[in-house]
């Protein structure tokens, strides 16, 4: 009998030794199974092939050609990718729906002696207990989210809990991207399913006895939303505030962000838009900045104009418990390793 998932827990303690998911290459980059590795017993193009015969001709010739293709490329997964397996492995494997495409699969590695099986549901199974856990159900986590304008090295502090121990959750690095305007990130994003199961893994694998510490972000990080237990559970979080200096901020910046301030076509391209929020005399006081090469006072420009006031704005519209306000009067390795030593010590009181 195919396995039964309840909860998401339980479907990532699976036990099985490897996940392999037999879905075409499109749909397995789009999201796919924390782990799994991609078998394709249909490609992209042998997919739309099948599924254009089915709907334009018969199903039967469709299923007829379906299964023809998905016997030839599993018996070239076998030959390739899987013969180096002993006669104990354990796969357990999927498709879109626990249908035919991992069903076949799983019957060939049945009858060669390996003790596959498939999940009930295939991915749409997992795609709704992701879903129960990120949009039904409140999150069983305490949050503790570090706030603080622009520029006050946050996510540094992140990295230096996690390296002390602390759980910490960084959002940035699961969407790849920097969280402000200026924040995209070489590879783009991932798809927001894909997202979705990376934020669900990580926030799965936490210890729900201790604290998770997490950045204060908006509800996007990029073109990625926070799935509603998430947001609602970051909204409810008590905050340590971060403050810093302008200048140690501008100073800051300028370094995490010398990627787009060096690339002064896409960094105008970015900037244009704002000349509806911020008006045309400010803009065009950037565009001269970016032409004279200013980078340290074109950055403190924006904060100035842009980034403080938005966030100040924001900071005016809700009501949170504040932990403690920890001050770093220089953003360098000192600064940053004594103010996380501060925060360790804060929620080792809590």
């Amino acid at each position: 009998m195919a396995p039964n998932f309840s909860d998401l827990t339980q479907l990532y303690a699976h036990g099985f030794d490897t996940v392999i998911d037999v879905r075409s290459p499109a749909e397995f980059a789009e999201d796919h199974l924390p782990g799994a590795i991609n078998l394709p017993v249909l490609n992209n193009e042998e997919r739309a092939r099948v599924g254009t015969m089915y709907v334009q001709e018969s199903p039967f010739l469709a299923r007829k050609l379906g299964a023809a293709l998905v016997f030839r490329n599993a018996a070239n997964h076998i030959e390739q990718h899987l013969s180096h397996h002993e006669g104990s492995w354990r796969p357990l494997i999927y498709c879109w729906r626990g249908g035919q495409r991992s069903g076949s699969f799983t019957w060939m590695l049945q009858q060669i002696g390996w003790r596959a099986d498939v999940i009930e549901g295939g991915y749409r199974t997992y795609r709704r207990l992701v879903n129960a856990y990120l949009y039904d159900d409140p999150l069983p986590h305490r949050l503790v989210a570090l706030d603080g304008y622009t520029g006050t090295a946050k996510t540094e502090l992140l990295a230096l809990l996690q390296a002390r121990g602390l759980q910490v959750l960084d959002l940035e690095a699961l969407a790849n991207h920097r969280g402000s305007l200026l924040g995209e990130r070489p590879g783009g994003q991932p798809s927001q399913k894909a997202f979705e199961s990376a934020l669900a893994g990580a926030l799965c694998a936490m210890d729900t006895a201790r604290p998770v510490v997490i950045e204060a972000e908006s509800s996007k990080i990029g073109s990625l939303i926070l799935p509603p237990s998430l947001w609602n559970a970051l909204c409810a979080a008590p905050r340590v505030n971060i403050t810093a200096p302008l200048e140690a901020r501008a100073a800051y910046l300028v370094q995490a962000y010398d990627d787009i301030l060096s690339d002064s076509d896409r960094l105008r391209d970015r900037l244009s838009p704002l000349r509806f929020h911020r008006g045309h005399e400010v803009v065009d006081g950037w565009m001269q900045l970016i032409e004279a090469g200013q980078k340290q006072v074109l950055t403190q420009a924006l904060m100035e104009q842009h980034y403080d006031p938005a966030y100040a704005k924001s900071r005016r519209s809700r009501s949170v418990k504040v932990l403690a306000d920890i001050e770093i009067p220089v953003l360098n390795d000192a600064g940053l390793s004594k103010a996380a030593t501060r925060i360790e010590t804060l929620l080792d009181q809590s």
